[in-house]
């Protein structure tokens, strides 16, 4: 998430719309903000990804941006003039974080980027929060394994077994289930856990 407002100098961005009125004022003031502009009517190449996208969401459809709906690799702008659910709707499965609306007027651009990207920095936070709490549940086995053989081999209850391990952990500054994957092998961390409850 995003504490202070970014510089977007040295930026490229790609509008995806046909030129007209509002595109001449969004390309101007993008400029302003230091941004390099290109503006297309044809879906992105991910090889030639901007790192900001705007879209006519009034027209435009789903390969015009090459990513699944709802998962954006850039911060996405919509340049929305209808009020069509439908339209707005389609704006959001691609991701948009903010929207400008037409007529594009020069007050509503920064404010619009600065909330596309802080969305966008925000879901990217969100998603490698949710993978690594996903990676640490499929090792709690191992965790439990761990706890299991220390209650075992050292005629102690759960709680002080895990307060073995997490003592241990805290100690060595790693994550808990991978000094129960040591423990487990037989590695040299092993024997500290041992240690570390005594």
């Amino acid at each position: 998430m995003i504490t202070r407002t970014p510089n977007f100098t040295g930026w490229r961005a790609t509008i995806l719309t046909e030129e007209d009125g509002n595109t001449e004022r969004l390309r101007r003031q993008l400029s302003l903000l230091g941004i390099e502009v290109h503006c297309q009517w044809s879906p992105i190449i991910e090889s030639a990804m901007p790192k900001l996208i705007l879209v006519d969401a009034d027209r435009g459809w789903d390969e015009l941006l090459p990513w699944d709906t709802g998962t954006p690799t850039r911060p996405v702008v919509a340049l929305l003039g209808s009020e069509a659910p439908g339209r707005i709707a389609w704006a959001i499965r691609q991701g948009a974080g903010a929207i400008i609306p037409k007529p594009i007027t020069a007050s509503a651009i920064y404010p619009a980027l600065v909330l596309a990207v802080s969305i966008h920095e925000a879901r990217l936070s969100a998603e490698r929060q949710i993978a690594h709490l996903e990676e640490r549940l499929k090792l709690r086995p191992v965790v439990y394994a761990a706890i299991a053989r220390l209650t075992s081999e050292r005629q102690i209850g759960e709680d002080a077994a895990y307060s073995v391990l997490r003592d241990c952990a805290m100690r060595r500054r790693l994550p808990i289930e991978q000094i129960a994957a040591f423990f487990l092998a037989g590695s040299e961390p092993l024997r500290e856990v041992g240690k570390c409850g005594r």
